[in-house]
């Protein structure tokens, strides 16, 4: 047979079990395991990640007095625990990088002849500039700097009380900056992480649920004595939730825009170019879970308990990672949707590109090979 012809009966025979019907759903006992380990496994996991504490925020510093009044009025921040100091910046202009790349939460600007006035008593002015891309945490760390800023001026009249002098005291007044959500709209930040979500939840389970759904109606096991080959089968599989994939894509990111009205500040094709990245692990994710499970109940159990909860949690959707314990932060590593929610708010809201995003980009990439290429390759082996 020509190369050719070889293609041309490829082509045939994927088309066809793209097309194909499946079957009803049929019982299985393994579930009762499944019932009772995954909550286990996810009250252990929630019990560590679960908190809304928001410490250790890294913080970049631009003094430009370089004085021992701005040195000590730095050293407020970074004893509080509530900022971590990040880098040092030169010039005001290296704010915005800081704060686009996400390398820092917040940033604290002091003007030259901050210690003069200081020691004059007049009242300085300090800029601090929040990411608003996390309207939540924005509001909370804005609170924190009122508060330190607060107290390092009450201790400033507490010392020239003591000191017995009179006249003007110096106070320090703060202007808060926030970027990229300036009215801190909390769906800003919630819509893009849904829309990850739902093409996780969705790409997944019709995989996992469309091979399982051959294996309870025995067809799966005709089609291992017929001339299909186990690379035709994969192909035909998958093939149909590609499609489905990037119209989710498409679907969920034109609600985003123009229901909810969440900017989009940076490439939609980037965005969309990243986010076949995804769908290539999610893909993967839902191949492996068709090798494991019998049926479509015990599918639906190992998405929802193994992978769908624990990414939800471990990702930064609904709980700062910076504010896990140490162990919880590097498992953290390995869950690509917490790569895909940075990616997703990194363009819709910062309008970041992929001078930012390519470290993101580069662990989806490595992490949805490994997983795919290892769920194909198991695949493979249970037909053959």
């Amino acid at each position: 047979m020509s190369a050719r012809a070889r293609i041309q009966t490829t082509a045939r025979i994927v088309k066809e079990i793209v097309r194909k019907e499946f079957a009803q759903i049929r019982q299985d006992r393994r579930m009762i395991g499944l019932s009772l380990g995954a909550p286990l496994l996810q009250v252990l996991l929630l019990g560590y990640a679960a908190t809304t504490d928001i410490r250790y925020s890294t913080m970049a510093v631009c003094d430009l007095d370089r004085s021992p009044e701005s040195r000590e009025f730095v050293r407020e921040f970074s004893s509080s625990g509530y900022f971590v100091p990040g880098a040092v910046l030169e010039s005001v202009s290296e704010v915005d990088r800081e704060i686009e790349s996400g390398d820092a939460a917040a940033a604290l600007v002091l003007p030259a002849g901050f210690g003069r006035d200081i020691l004059a008593r007049r009242r300085p002015q300090v800029q601090m500039i929040f990411d608003g891309a996390d309207a939540n945490n924005a509001n909370i760390l804005a609170a924190y700097a009122n508060q330190i800023v607060i107290s390092y001026s009450q201790e400033l009249l507490a010392s020239y009380a003591m000191s017995g002098s009179s006249g003007r005291t110096a106070l320090v007044i703060p202007e808060p900056r926030i970027w990229f959500n300036p009215d801190l709209r909390s769906s800003h930040f919630m819509v893009p992480g849904v829309v990850a979500l739902v093409l996780m939840i969705i790409t997944m389970t019709l995989t996992s649920l469309a091979i399982v759904k051959e294996k309870e109606a025995g067809t799966l096991e005709q089609l291992m004595v017929t001339p299909v080959t186990p690379f035709q089968l994969v192909l035909g599989k998958l093939i149909p939730f590609v499609i489905i994939g990037f119209a989710d894509v498409l679907l969920v990111l034109g609600i985003a825009r123009f229901w909810f009205e969440v900017p989009m500040r940076g490439s939609i094709l980037l965005l969309f170019s990243l986010s076949g990245l995804f769908i290539l692990t999610t893909l993967g994710l839902g191949l492996f879970v068709s090798t494991i499970a019998r049926s479509q109940q015990q599918a639906m159990l190992i998405a929802q308990f193994f992978f769908f909860m624990p990414f939800i949690f471990l990702s930064g959707f609904t709980f700062p990672i910076a504010n896990m314990p140490t162990l919880i932060q590097y498992s953290t590593l390995l869950i690509p949707l917490r790569y895909f929610m940075e990616i997703l708010r990194g363009i819709f809201l910062r309008g970041a590109g992929i001078a930012e995003l390519w470290p993101q980009a580069a662990a989806l990439l490595a992490i949805g090979t490994v997983i795919f290429t290892l769920s194909v390759l198991r695949f493979r082996k249970t037909l053959e």
